[in-house]
Order: C-alpha cells, then sequence, then structure tokens
C-alpha cells in the first residue's frame, strides 16, 4: 500500500509539473490583444507588434469612419482588449462611446488607462481648430480640429511612437522586440515621404477640388491647394445652385482634378468633373481601402501613385493640344 500510495504522489507530481509547464507556455505565447477603431491603427500596430500581438480594426477601410454600423461582437472584443486604438478629435463619437462602455472593460475605458489610446494626443499639429462657437448649422464640424490627420504620413510616425509605448508599458518583456520594429517602421516610412515628397514636387501648388474636407492633411503636406469642396459644408448635401457656382469657380481656377474617399457618393463629382474637364478620382482615404492596400505605406505609395499618375497625363495632353 505505501508503495502504491508513493507511486500516486509521484503521478499527482508529475501531472502538476507538466501542467505547470503547459501553462507557462500558454502564458508566454499570449498576444497583447488590441482593437482599433479604423485600420490604418491596426496595421501600424502589427508593424510594431509583429507576432506578439492580436490585431482586430472595428471599422472597414471602405467604410465612412463618422457612421460604422455596430455589431455585437464589437463589445466581445473591445471587452477582451489590452489595448484601444482610436482617432479621436470625435471621428467616432456617433458609435464608439456606446460600445466602451457595454464593453465593461476597465483596461481600456478611462483615458488615463494604459490601455485606452486616444492616438489624436500624439499629433502635434492639428488643422482647421474651430475659433469661434460652433453650432450644427455649420455641419458636421469638430471643435478639437479636422479629424483626418493619419493622411499625413509624418502623423503616422507620431502615431507610431504612441503605439510603441503603449506596448511596452502592457508587455514590458518584449520591450526591445517592439522598439526595434518601432525604428525599423520609422525608417522605413521615412524613406517612403522623401520618395513621395519627389514624386509629388512637380505638382506643387495645383489646384484641386475635394469633397469632403478629409484631405486637408494630405493637400498641405502634397503641396495642393483646395479652391474648394462639393459638400458646402461638412455633411451637407450640395445643392443644385451651389455645385454651378463651383463649378464656376473651377473654370475660374482652371482646375483639373477632383479627389474623394471612395466612399462618398461619385455621381454628382463624375457631373461636375465632366462640366468643368477636370478629372475626378474616388481615392482609398484608409487601410484596406480597396483590394492591394494592407500597410500605411501601401495605402501612400496608392494615393501618390494615382494622383501623380493623373497629373502627369492632364499635363503631357495639355503640351499636346
Amino acid at each position: 500500500m505505501t508503495k502504491l500510495k508513493s507511486i500516486k504522489q509521484i503521478t499527482i507530481i508529475v501531472t502538476i509539473v507538466f501542467i505547470s509547464i503547459f501553462l507557462l507556455g500558454q502564458n508566454a505565447l499570449a498576444q497583447v490583444k488590441i482593437v482599433s477603431s479604423v485600420p490604418d491603427f491596426a496595421a501600424i500596430a502589427r508593424d510594431i507588434g509583429g507576432d506578439k500581438v492580436e490585431v482586430v480594426s472595428l471599422a472597414k477601410g471602405y467604410q465612412d469612419p463618422h457612421f460604422v454600423d455596430t455589431k455585437p461582437i464589437f463589445v466581445t472584443r473591445l471587452n477582451q482588449a489590452d489595448l484601444l486604438i482610436y482617432n479621436g478629435l470625435e471621428l467616432e463619437i456617433g458609435w464608439l462611446p456606446i460600445l466602451i462602455t457595454g464593453a465593461r472593460n476597465s483596461d481600456i475605458s478611462a483615458a488615463n488607462n494604459i490601455g485606452h489610446y486616444n492616438a489624436s494626443t500624439s499629433i502635434k499639429t492639428k488643422l482647421q481648430i474651430p475659433t469661434r462657437p460652433i453650432d450644427r448649422s455649420m455641419g458636421d464640424v469638430h471643435p478639437g480640429g479636422n479629424p483626418h490627420y493619419m493622411l499625413n504620413p509624418n502623423n503616422g510616425i507620431f502615431v507610431a511612437r504612441g503605439i510603441a509605448a503603449r506596448l511596452i508599458q502592457i508587455d514590458p518583456e518584449n520591450a526591445a522586440y517592439y522598439e526595434e520594429n518601432f525604428n525599423n517602421f520609422v525608417s522605413a516610412l521615412k524613406l517612403k515621404i522623401s520618395e513621395w515628397k519627389t514624386e509629388l514636387a512637380p505638382f506643387k501648388g495645383t489646384k484641386l477640388a475635394t469633397y469632403h474636407e478629409l484631405w486637408v492633411y494630405f493637400t498641405e503636406w502634397a503641396g495642393f491647394e483646395e479652391i474648394g469642396t462639393i459638400e458646402p459644408k461638412p455633411g451637407i448635401p450640395p445643392t443644385p445652385s451651389y455645385v454651378a457656382k463651383l463649378v464656376e469657380r473651377m473654370k475660374q481656377y482652371d482646375v483639373k482634378l477632383i479627389i474623394a474617399a471612395n466612399y462618398y457618393p461619385q455621381r454628382t463629382p463624375s457631373i461636375i468633373a465632366q462640366k468643368t474637364g477636370a478629372k475626378f478620382l474616388a481615392l482609398p482615404a484608409m487601410v484596406e481601402g480597396q483590394d492591394g492596400i494592407n500597410t500605411y505605406i501601401e495605402l501612400f505609395d496608392a494615393l501618390v501613385g494615382e494622383i501623380t499618375s493623373t497629373l502627369n497625363n492632364t499635363r503631357n495632353s495639355q503640351k499636346g493640344s
């Protein structure tokens, strides 16, 4: 009996050891769960976090991030998240706050928590900050400034630094890994920014019209000049009389390009393009906004490539006529 008892004890000890090893292994393989409001942040988080993170974006790249249809799975994902990354400046005000409340996750709910990252707090220069009181008659105006700051690739560096800092705080054991990936990402992005600026340089000062006040960060960075928007006010559809005035203004300034995010209506921009002789481009405004754009760098490769190609073709056709 004593011998049998000893065998049972050894068996129990061995079992405990194996369970402990298994659990330690599971813990070592555990990934930091990241939820982002839009795909740009998710893409950058993947570049920095690598195989140490599990990342999902709530909005799709082909959706207007102001208006996202919420799903029950969003609450589940937020409930399990170690880190929430969102745009801020009230871009997601209509849908994200209620999801955060419903998720009941203290790690991401409070603004001062490590797991709660409002990416706009990392942006040094915000554009179109209202200088007077705003009301709904002014359209969808954001009191903290225009929220589409990720369309200036320099801002991608600031946000990447913020994401890396949060990951290092949440998962300090892998700090060196995150730091290395951050440095690699920034080096690659800075190199591409230099290439993009070279491609854009011949077209500095180009006048263009846009659909929504979405491109101000991009056009300022690219050296373009916006002469008007198809929306008379942010989020307000244009009237026929407003469109007629815009057409005359575009002819006056010889505008050759109209751009709009590809999730906005395309009929009115197409009509205006026909009336003015301008080229209309429906462009991706976020990562995964169209097939083949899976990273932040690929987004700007697509934007700069399509815009410069169109402007170059326009310039060549003018020379030939």
